[in-house]
């Protein structure tokens, strides 16, 4: 939800579609800088976050904490700091990001430069209490976090660095990745893979969008539910998944002003949730 007029907005604009989780951006997504929070949205948003099951920030899209570039890094580094700054203030347990790109310099590499900075940005703040949450990615070019395996290596070392961390599981990502998630068979794989390799346990939240490009394509381009390729049939299984009922899932689909879009997307989702319907 934005947070236009006020970070607090973003609580009320939910509650007015009857949302149960939220997600938000503490500041522009697309800037380095922000000014601080007034006094009086604090109070707002605090007074009205114990009215969801799920509050989640999404960190800013220009954080890229595995890359090779000094001035990017450092940035990343200031940037994210501030962002869980921001959570702590806001009471928001779980910060949202991309793991980012290595440029070309490696897997093993951006690991341990994504590491180097959130050690840097754990060791001077110490907010324990805000859970790094790394995001899964459609995999394209040098992007890391397209396969279970490289997030279980990013949390291993993140978890081994004293750094809180856990996984987002984005629907769109992960099929654009190569997962299944439309049949049973390929759905309950996918599942029993990703437990396997990482473990639920580390589970925070999930992203449910469609996907526009087909299984395995590496694009990251989200759909409204049902009128992609993962289709009713991927979110009815998901969204009967009694292992998955505690966590928050957050829309990340396209929507217009009057947030209509939302409202089917929403929709639909509670529905399949109650239908007995399966698919093979």
């Amino acid at each position: 939800m934005s947070i236009a007029g006020g970070v607090h907005r973003a609580l009320e604009r939910a509650l007015s579609i009857r949302c149960e989780a939220v997600q938000i951006f503490t500041r522009n997504q697309l800037r380095w800088s922000a000014p601080a929070f007034a006094e009086e949205e604090i109070r707002s948003f605090n007074r009205l976050r114990p009215r969801f099951k799920g509050v989640l920030a999404h960190a800013s899209y220009l954080i890229n904490l595995a890359g090779p570039d000094q001035e990017i890094h450092r940035k990343s580094i200031e940037a994210l700091a501030e962002e869980l700054r921001r959570c702590s203030i806001l009471g928001i347990p779980a910060l949202i990001v991309h793991p980012g790109s290595h440029r070309g310099r490696g897997v093993d590499w951006g690991i341990e430069r994504l590491v180097e900075g959130a050690r840097r940005v754990y060791g001077a703040d110490r907010p324990e209490h805000v859970r790094l949450t790394l995001e899964t990615t459609a995999g394209g070019g040098s992007t890391l976090g397209g396969s279970f395996e490289q997030l279980r290596d990013l949390l291993g070392a993140l978890e081994a660095a004293g750094i809180p961390a856990g996984v987002c599981f984005d629907t769109c990502h992960v099929f654009a990745a190569g997962y299944e998630l439309r049949t049973r068979s390929g759905y309950r794989a996918t599942w029993e893979r990703f437990d396997r390799v990482i473990g639920k346990e580390h589970l925070v939240a999930l992203h449910l969008n469609d996907c526009l490009g087909e299984l395995g394509s590496g694009r990251d381009r989200h759909e409204h539910i049902g009128r992609g390729r993962i289709g009713v049939s991927g979110f009815g299984q998901l969204a009967r998944d009694p292992s998955l009922g505690d966590l928050p899932g957050i829309l990340e689909t396209p929507k217009g002003r009057d947030m209509h879009e939302d409202v089917e997307n929403l929709g639909l989702l509670r529905k399949l949730g109650r239908s007995g319907q399966r698919s093979d």
